[in-house]
């Protein structure tokens, strides 16, 4: 993998030989990495560039220091440009037509003070975010062996969830519905109506059990219909319609909706829901956290994260794009795409060295606006409307007792009357290699249309959290006296809070790549770089098992 040089010379830049490539991919973020591995797979020629030192892009995980430039740089900006000739093959003339790039965050928001060991923290740019056990993510690490160059940690704390004022835990199997004693209404604090509560839980969850197992039974045999199915008009129902159908009260619907189905909208709010879930995509959703749980021996619970954070997910696709003969540069700008004047169609691009490549198939990253092929002033990308706002934290002791890592969920009108979306909020700690023993990491994230609203969602839930009373000293928070009240906070040390923009993967004579989302997983990300590559190459196999390495089946070391 070449590393061209950050200088400002020409000179400086490798030459790239060929000059002729199938694909051309600008930006290394995980759909991109994913794409040039997919297409590598296919036997395509691949060149894969970034402008950045690092790989990841919008999806990398870097250390605290170099957060704040990444998220507010001199945005708007053209590309550095190196040349404003054209160039003619002998086959066709062609021009250059200026890329230009754009800053996806906004409404950054700093407080606290940096600790001293700054460099010892790691920050991804996507949080909170992890991988379902047994979701295609996963899958596709173990086909493409990347599985051998990421280590995972399981979320040992499990989910927790925000209600009535108290953080309650999830209950992720049959056994935890009865031991756990928090699962009660207010109004129900005898023990026949508890029981019954849990009664009507642990029923639901067997309802779902048997509707999967009767799904994938109907599947194998090839049959239309099994017995222990959910019916069909009860899996177009809305999701909470059907929940109300097994008489689960309030907070256990919450406990469904929002922590294991991860829904991110008010779900009673159906006139006004911007995403209603239906039974059907919510017991899909359950049917994964079911099959998650127990897929690994050494990881407890349904999710796992990545050592070092997720950017090292797009390194394990390039590192198999590689093998597969992809050509990698970093710090390599791209300032111009080649435009075919007589077919009206984009045939490569312009390097910051002032090199032209040529391909069949061009890739971007989010942040590159594209020029229409009409050479007018407007562009192709379509209104940005889709936002959402997100907050990072170092604190000084644990949100739970006992536990590194955990989930924390709440629901909306949790933390305030008008709350109209989910606010999830993860904890990592250092066994997971984010920051210094003795201090933790919490990422937080909400939907939103409106920067205001989402950052005060964030800021409400942090106030939940954490203690806000933080020692001028952050060395002395890594010694912290035992806490021996139960509900003393951890205290924020330093937190960050910001807002991006959603954008959706494009296709057409340029694919442009998705943002990372407002989901807790990659499913939807994962969806859409499928779909990138069908539509680019309808025949192809998008990364067949069979052009894995042969130690990639053996998943038995995934999480340790």
């Amino acid at each position: 993998m070449a590393d061209a040089s950050a200088g400002g010379s020409l000179d400086d830049y490798p030459t790239i030989d060929p000059t002729s490539f199938d694909v051309v991919l600008c930006g290394t973020g995980l759909p991109e990495s994913i794409l040039a591995a997919a297409c590598a797979a296919a036997g395509k020629t691949v060149l894969h560039v970034d402008p950045n030192p690092f790989y990841g892009s919008f999806y990398s995980s870097m250390p605290l220091p170099s957060v704040p430039s990444f998220l507010s740089p001199d945005s708007s900006t053209p590309c550095p440009s190196s040349s404003t000739t054209a160039s003619s093959p002998a086959t066709a003339a062609y021009t250059a037509v200026d890329l230009e790039r754009r800053s996806l965050y906004s409404e950054v928001e700093t407080s606290g003070t940096v600790p001293e060991q700054s460099r010892r923290f790691t920050v991804d740019l996507v949080g909170p975010r992890l991988l379902y056990c047994a979701d295609e993510a996963v899958d596709l690490l173990l086909r493409s062996g990347g599985s051998h160059h990421v280590e995972f940690k399981s979320v040992e704390g499990g989910s927790l969830i925000y209600w009535d004022g108290a953080l309650c835990p999830v209950p992720d199997s049959r056994q935890a519905i009865f031991m756990d004693s928090t699962h009660r209404s207010k109004e129900k604090l005898n023990l026949r109506d508890n029981l019954k509560e849990k009664t009507l839980l642990f029923r639901f969850f067997k309802l779902v059990q048997s509707h999967i197992a009767a799904s994938s039974s109907a599947d194998k045999d090839g049959e239309g219909e099994a017995s222990g199915k959910i019916s069909e008009e009860d899996l177009d129902l809305p999701f909470i319609e059907f929940l109300k159908k097994q008489q689960l009260q309030p907070k256990i619907r919450a406990v469904v909706l929002y922590a294991i189905a991860m829904a991110d909208y008010d779900q009673d709010a159906a006139d006004s829901c911007e995403k209603l879930l239906t039974t059907r995509d919510g017991i899909k959703t359950l049917a994964l956290y079911s099959s998650s749980i127990g897929r690994f021996a050494n990881a407890q619970g349904a999710f796992i994260y990545p050592m070092y954070g997720h950017g090292e997910l797009p390194q394990a696709f390039c590192r198999f794009a590689a093998v597969k003969g992809a050509l990698y540069v970093l710090r390599m700008p791209v300032t111009a795409l080649l435009v075919d004047q007589e077919k009206k169609r984009y045939i490569g691009t312009r390097l910051a060295s002032g090199q032209d490549i040529l391909c069949q198939q061009l890739i971007l990253g989010p942040s590159y606006k594209i020029p229409s092929l009409d050479m007018s002033s407007g562009t192709s990308d379509s209104n940005l409307t889709r936002k959402v706002a997100r907050g990072v934290c170092i604190i000084s002791s644990s949100i739970k007792q006992a536990s590194s890592n955990v989930l924390v969920v709440f629901p909306p009108k949790s933390l305030q009357e008008q709350q109209a979306t989910a606010v999830r909020a993860l904890q990592l700690s250092s066994n997971v290699a984010v920051c210094p023993p003795g201090m933790f990491m919490v990422y937080l994230s909400t939907p939103c249309t409106d920067a205001f609203t989402g950052k005060q969602y964030i800021n409400k839930a942090m106030e939940v959290l954490f203690s806000t009373q933080a020692s001028d000293d952050s060395e002395g928070h890594l010694e912290t006296t035992s806490r021996n009240i139960e509900d003393t906070k951890p205290a924020l040390i330093w937190s960050y809070v910001y807002v991006q923009e959603i954008t959706q993967g494009t296709s057409g004579t340029v694919l442009s790549c998705p943002m990372p989302d407002e989901n807790l997983d990659y499913r939807d990300i994962l969806e859409s770089t499928k779909q990138l590559f069908t539509d680019t190459y309808p025949n192809e196999e998008f990364l067949p098992r069979n052009a894995a390495p042969k130690y990639a089946d053996d998943d038995s070391d995934l999480a340790e």
